[in-house]
């Protein structure tokens, strides 16, 4: 599925060609990992727009990720033992911080560990001045779980400004995704937080990638 036949609704947002060369040019840019961060003391100086990824386990963040930026290292970068409970930090060229939030709904991890996640979480999300957008991953052949729902909730109490991306758009026919569509901006409406327009993408086949990199280079 190409960026041209995706369903057309309002919801999907379009970019002029200079914005979408803009989003090229950024993300042809070198992206490095820089930390993990397990603990609000370990966070970088505010001295950079922080553009956040937040979704499911599963959901297809790494790929996303490293779709958008070009690279294959992305995700074995994030994956290796020892971060997967962390924020990690990956520097665009010093444009910005991409921060990969660790996949949430994970029910098999002790309560602990679960507890300490959301409490990091919670903090970063309410006390980071820096950062202008959390891009929140929703898989488009499931729409909403309630984990979904309630990263959703804690983000509209943080105030913190978000947008669903639809991951695997590829996996749907095309009335099927465009019901999906429907689905999830109707239920974007009680989330104070959230913006109306969305993303449906597939990393496999490059679909809704431009777009997305178009809107990340407006919020630097």
């Amino acid at each position: 599925m190409t960026q041209e036949n995706l369903p057309s609704a309002t919801a999907i947002p379009t970019h002029e060609d200079s914005v979408i060369e803009a989003g090229r040019k950024l993300f042809s840019r070198p992206v490095n990992f820089v930390l993990g961060v397990a603990q609000l003391e370990q966070l970088p100086p505010e001295d950079k727009t922080e553009i956040c990824f937040a979704g499911r386990s599963n959901v297809g963040k790494s790929s996303l990720i490293n779709a958008i930026t070009g690279r294959k290292d992305i995700a074995r970068t994030s994956n290796t033992p020892g971060r997967t409970q962390q924020l990690n930090y990956f520097d665009l060229d010093g444009a910005c911080y991409i921060v990969d939030l660790p996949g949430y709904g994970f029910a098999q991890a002790p309560k602990d560990i679960v507890d300490t996640w959301h409490a990091l979480i919670k903090q970063y999300l309410r006390g980071r001045v820096t950062l202008r957008r959390v891009f929140v991953l929703i898989d488009s052949r499931h729409g909403f779980k309630k984990a979904d729902l309630d990263m959703m909730k804690l983000l509209d109490e943080a105030a913190v400004p978000y947008q669903v991306v639809l991951t695997k758009a590829d996996k749907l026919k095309k009335g099927q995704l465009e019901k999906r569509i429907k689905e999830v901006v109707d239920g974007l409406i009680k989330h104070p937080a959230a913006l109306p327009q969305i993303f449906a993408t597939s990393s496999e086949k490059n679909t809704g990638l431009a777009e997305l990199r178009a809107e990340i280079s407006t919020l630097l």
